[in-house]
């Protein structure tokens, strides 16, 4: 879950924070945003579980897209899920505030859910343009409002982001549960519009309770008028973005998802080399400051490395769910929904989240705390071996034989540890490394690793095909070495490259 994971990082403890601050209760909005992220993240992961399955189905009313072309839309969706944040966090500090934008997003979220659930090809497409519109726009200032509730910082606020991680992984368990079964049993369209209900949940939800805040988040972030390049943008934009989509739906303008989603990994990518490029050369940054900002080039390539490999999870690993896995039992006298093993990474996570931060304090307590680069190291292994697991699980399937349950399971645990090796330290760490003056356009590059990782994912995900599939063990093994050697680098080269990080930790 990628993890803006969708589903937010944990921050790392403030060891300098008063342990008094911890004792205060937490202050009751927080329980307004736990309930609301919960039921957000209900419908975003209940959707993205189906989403791969229902565009690949020929036979119970989905849209009988082949793998290659249904991989690359998820992958554009939810790549663009994690690009309409830095215009979401613009709509919120420039126009709305928080508090409006979550409530606006939450609408616009539902109205796609609903619009998925219509019967018709152009809708579909619709559907998907509200939910990134809406996730975009809601998502990044939802964690902007867990944090103007605790404007005194510390430990007491970093136990309340924990609190609101429970909530997202709450809902991420429990959406694919309750969508799958529907899907299952009634139809994709009633899987998404129980998506479209829980989001309806939250927003009521939401605004019964939206008192407790005690006002975070009404006032915009910065409230000088809008300058007239912001408004030439903003209105050029919104207009340029409803024409487009009016041609697609109309059929006036027809677009390859594919050569789409390749064209769109290589501009991300430029956009990022061009603003290291930037940052080295012409932001006039200090000796100290531009080794800092190169180990956050090397956190931003290995974090779309993960990310690329993690996101299988709804596309590829979905379909070798639905297609490859025992899914009945003698015992169970029912067939297991595909979408059901989507929850078991929000599961893990509330499973062993806890243990992962016990440790980490445990081994900073006997000066043995694994610096940022080991952590991301260790992250990319246990991608790695995740995929090793998963081809032993492809050899089975090669050899005429259904794989059974525990091969997929084991994989999306071992991806849980790499993910809680890697998530939590990642924001927090661009944060302590950028330089003052680049703080916010470096949260936005961070942002893009994760989007380039998610576009990856689903252009990886067309490269298994049914029809080749005594080729599949040999494929994973092959997806492993990049993370294994790059996780590998980074354990064994630690200590020069904690040199680049110039005293942060």
């Amino acid at each position: 879950m990628s993890p803006i994971d969708l589903r937010q990082p944990v921050p790392e403890p403030d060891k300098a924070a008063p342990s008094a601050a911890v004792d205060r209760k937490h202050p009751r909005g927080l329980y307004t945003l736990f309930f609301t992220e919960m039921w957000e993240r209900f419908s975003f992961y209940g959707m993205r579980a189906l989403l791969v399955l229902f565009m690949v189905d020929a036979v119970r009313g989905g849209m009988g897209m082949d793998d290659k072309t249904a991989t690359a839309i998820y992958g554009l969706y939810t790549a663009s899920v994690y690009l309409m944040s830095l215009p979401g966090g613009w709509l919120a500090d420039r126009l709305w505030g928080a508090q409006r934008a979550v409530w606006i997003g939450g609408i616009i979220i539902a109205l796609g859910h609903f619009t998925l659930a219509l019967p018709w090809t152009q809708t579909f497409y619709l559907g998907l343009i509200f939910v990134v519109i809406g996730s975009g726009t809601l998502k990044p200032n939802m964690s902007g409002l867990v944090g103007d509730l605790y404007p005194e910082g510390g430990a007491r606020r970093d136990a309340g982001f924990t609190i609101f991680y429970m909530g997202v992984n709450l809902g991420a368990a429990l959406g694919p549960m309750v969508c799958g079964w529907l899907a299952k049993e009634k139809g994709w369209h009633w899987g998404f519009a129980a998506a479209g209900v829980g989001m309806v949940l939250g927003l009521i939800q939401f605004r019964l309770s939206r008192h407790l805040l005690s006002g975070a988040g009404v006032r915009r972030g910065n409230e000088k008028p809008l300058h007239v390049s912001e408004r030439f943008i903003l209105f050029g934009g919104t207009t340029l973005g409803i024409l487009v989509t009016a041609l697609l739906l109309t059929g006036a303008l027809a677009l390859n998802p594919l050569f789409i989603a390749r064209g769109m990994a290589y501009v991300i990518l430029a956009i990022a080399f061009a603003f290291f490029a930037y940052a080295f050369l012409f932001c006039q940054l200090e000796k100290v400051e531009k080794e800092r900002v190169a180990m956050i080039l090397v956190l931003f390539l290995t974090s779309a490395i993960f990310w690329s490999g993690f996101e299988q999870a709804g596309s590829s690993f979905n379909l070798f769910a639905e297609r490859f896995t025992t899914r009945e039992f003698n015992w169970l006298h029912y067939e297991i929904p595909a979408a059901w093993f989507q929850s078991l990474g929000a599961v893990f996570v509330i499973s062993f989240a806890p243990w992962f931060a016990f440790l980490w304090v445990w081994l900073a307590r006997r000066n043995l705390d694994p610096s940022i680069p080991v952590k991301f190291g260790l992250g990319l292994l246990f991608l790695a071996a995740g995929f090793v697991v998963l081809a032993g699980a492809a050899k089975v399937v090669a050899s005429g034989e259904k794989a059974w349950p525990t091969w997929l399971v084991t994989t999306y645990l071992l991806h849980t540890f790499g993910e809680l090796c890697l998530s939590p330290v990642g924001l927090s760490s661009v944060t302590k490394l950028s330089p003052r003056k680049l703080v916010g356009q470096m949260m936005g590059i961070w942002f893009l690793a994760t989007s380039l990782g998610n576009l990856l994912a689903g252009l990886l995900a067309g490269e298994f095909k049914t029809d080749s599939i005594q080729n599949w063990p040999v494929m994973f093994l092959k997806i492993v070495m990049l993370p294994a050697v790059a996780g590998l680098m980074l354990i064994l080269l630690s200590k020069p490259i904690k040199r680049l990080m110039a005293g942060v930790k």
